[in-house]
């Protein structure tokens, strides 16, 4: 018999969730206030902006100049009026008039979309070499599959600092630095390597708990192995699969150290945790717009867990126990 539950109890419980969603949920709140409000306003009391804006998202999308954007217009067409005078006295004069023409914005933009495209095809490339490797572990038999399914997780008793200069000096020696292509590359085989182990571990399980006999019978009717794999046990197993991918895509998303060594060099290859690193420490340092930027980087993994949840909630459970 289930005893009935105190009063006392179930408002204590209660009142401790509502303090921790608000411990959690504050900050972020914060954040978003910060993003709708000017930059005189920035620090004003009230989470509610008294006058909210969208100048910093209009900025950071490149649909408003901001004001150091106007003022380095405004400077080439003073300059007009100075160009017989020598060159330093020319940079002299823009220095004092404050029209030096500085960095033009901060390309959010070009990180955001380096960040989805390298986040986006190394949780894919993980994605394909996980399924094949996993099904491996799960359905063949042969020498060496216990040391290999086993073996792949001792990636994960060494930190990423431990491993960066030894990655390093073999990308060097393999022809992998040097410019930004061959640097971003090197960051995507990093990001595979990286994901890859719990990705196999993950599948791994959920692929023991689907019913060899489906395969078998599908062998039967003249499937070929890789034909099951693809027409049987994949659309059997896209929970697990669509957990593996958000996965592998919020590693490679939120990635830094590694970034910060490969690509440092190479703006134009500057991913988002690089970026919003330099837009901390530059010239566009306000609050309004670093907020902002936080915000719009949080958006993908938000639309991705609300658009997958059904998929991502079954697939940390089924498999999780071996029967």
């Amino acid at each position: 018999m289930v005893g009935k539950k105190s009063p006392l109890k179930t408002i204590g419980f209660y009142l401790l969730v509502i303090a921790l969603v608000i411990f959690v949920g504050y900050p972020f709140a914060w954040m978003i206030s910060i993003s709708f409000r000017y930059d005189s306003d920035a620090f004003d009391h009230g989470i509610i902006p008294e006058k909210p804006t969208l100048t910093q998202y209009k900025q950071l999308l490149g649909f408003e100049q901001s004001l150091r954007d106007q003022l380095s217009t405004e400077a080439e067409q003073f300059l007009k009026l100075i160009e017989d005078l020598p060159k330093e006295q020319q940079e002299e004069i823009l220095k004092q008039k404050g029209l030096l023409k500085s960095e033009a914005s901060f390309p959010f933009i070009r990180f955001f979309r380096n960040s989805l495209f390298l986040a986006g095809l190394s949780a894919l490339a993980t994605l394909i070499v996980a399924v094949l490797g996993a099904y491996s572990f799960s359905r063949l038999r042969y020498s060496g599959r216990a040391f290999l399914q086993r073996g792949v997780l001792v990636v994960y008793l060494f930190g990423g600092t431990i491993l960066a200069v030894p990655l390093y000096q073999i990308f060097v020696k393999a022809g992998l630095t040097g410019n930004g292509p061959k640097s971003f590359l090197a960051l995507f085989i990093i990001y595979v390597v990286q994901t890859l182990p719990v990705s196999l571990y993950m599948l791994g399980n959920y692929f023991r708990t689907i019913p060899y006999s489906i395969e078998e019978a599908a062998i039967i009717d003249g499937c070929s192995r890789i034909q099951t794999i693809f027409r049987i046990v994949i659309p059997l197993s896209l929970p697990a699969i669509i957990t593996v991918y958000i996965y592998a895509f919020m590693i490679a998303w939120n990635e830094y150290l590694f970034a910060s060594i490969f690509v440092r060099p190479y703006p134009n290859f500057y991913t988002l945790p690089i970026g919003l690193n330099e837009l901390f420490y530059s010239e566009h340092a306000i609050w309004g717009k670093m907020m902002a930027a936080s915000v719009l980087t949080a958006v993908p993994i938000i639309i991705m867990f609300t658009v997958m949840e059904k998929y991502l909630t079954s697939g940390l459970t089924i498999g999780a126990v071996k029967e």
